[in-house]
């Protein structure tokens, strides 16, 4: 759902704008605090399997298609705050050398697929793994239902946007039945590539994943009366602290997952126009789309120019593209793991004294 430009009139798209900067200013403080020195290249890595599986089209409907928008699989995984800055960082190498979402838009999109859908997400995430019993397979569930309800609520998000500031005079009505309709049956393809990330991360490294930290370990029982009761604190043996694993297998595994999606699964995907385009030409809100500023680009709408045969060209830029985002990724989030070991912001002994 990359809205381009043309969509959303000005002042509209500036005020998007001003929002997604703050949301990503907010996100940079509270990633301080969700990165540490294994996590931080395991957020650039989400950013850039993200853009990988983006690339992969599916159908949901007679010439439509949907693809992962990606807010609950980074929320769940690295955190709501990185997972803002995952999909920025995405979103904007999209924009700028792929063509796909307005430069003027950028703000739009972040808001949309970058903010609300990770909000959400990570909001139903939480609350469905605190009410259910606490289990791998129930935080598999759980990521399937946040990953569902993110997407129409991503929909409903773009349809309030264009009402207040939509560049045609189309009936709200349609445009929000429409627009949640399609976007419901995208959700569905999202949950269900969500809860198979999620659950086969769980599967081998739970550890790694954020919305499940120290949920996962039920507490312990005692059998009093014939009745399970909770242990008191002081009966229970305190544990040794687990030896931290390396994280390097784990990050060249996913890293090759992405080059092989981005690469070569790519070529597969659907070449229906998605929701939001379908929506859109059905609806005249195509009426006044502009050419993206980066229509010149020798990756636009990922292939690369100079190559006349298209497999070898998807391919070469999807690759090209998921390096680009690991590195940008990756770097970003090393930086604000950095800035969160200087002194300043160090616990100061004396003030503890």
């Amino acid at each position: 759902m990359h809205v381009p430009d043309g969509f959303i009139d000005a002042p509209v798209s500036v005020a998007a704008g001003v929002f997604a900067a703050g949301a990503v200013a907010v996100s940079l403080r509270g990633a301080r605090r969700e990165l540490d020195e294994r996590t931080a290249p395991l957020a650039g890595l989400v950013a850039a399997f993200i853009f990988a599986v983006q690339m992969l089209n599916f159908p949901v409907a007679a010439g439509t298609s949907g693809h992962l928008m990606g807010g609950a699989l980074a929320a769940i995984l690295v955190g709501p705050c990185t997972a803002v800055l995952c999909l920025s960082v995405v979103l904007l190498l999209q924009g700028i050398f792929f063509a796909d979402g307005g430069l003027t838009a950028l703000g739009v999109n972040i808001t949309v697929m970058g903010v609300v859908t990770v909000v959400v997400a990570y909001a139903v995430f939480r609350l469905l793994t605190g009410l259910l019993p606490r289990t791998r397979r129930s935080a598999t569930a759980s990521a399937f239902v946040a990953a569902l309800v993110s997407v129409p609520a991503s929909a409903a998000a773009f349809t309030l946007l264009y009402w207040i500031g939509g560049t045609t005079d189309i009936p709200i009505g349609k445009v929000f039945t429409a627009m949640v309709g399609v976007h419901v049956l995208i959700g569905i393809g999202e949950a269900v590539i969500t809860a198979l990330t999620v659950g086969a991360v769980l599967a081998v490294r739970p550890d790694l994943v954020h919305g499940v930290q120290g949920s996962l370990a039920a507490p312990l029982k005692l059998r009093i009366d014939g009745e399970l009761v909770d242990a008191p604190a002081a009966t229970r043996d305190p544990e040794p602290a687990p030896a931290r694993r390396s994280t390097r297998g784990f990050w060249i595994t996913g890293l090759v997952s992405a080059f092989l999606l981005a690469g070569f699964v790519s070529f597969y995907a659907s070449a229906s126009p998605d929701g939001l385009e379908r929506v859109a030409a059905d609806q005249g809100i195509d009426e006044k789309v502009e050419e993206h500023g980066a229509a010149d680009s020798p990756l636009a709408d990922y292939g690369v120019g100079d190559i006349a045969n298209a497999r070898l060209s998807g391919g070469l830029a999807g690759v090209i593209g998921v390096s680009a985002t690991v590195v940008v990724g990756t770097g970003v989030f090393w930086v604000i793991r950095r800035r969160k070991e200087e002194p300043g912001d160090a616990p100061r002994d004396h003030e503890n004294a």
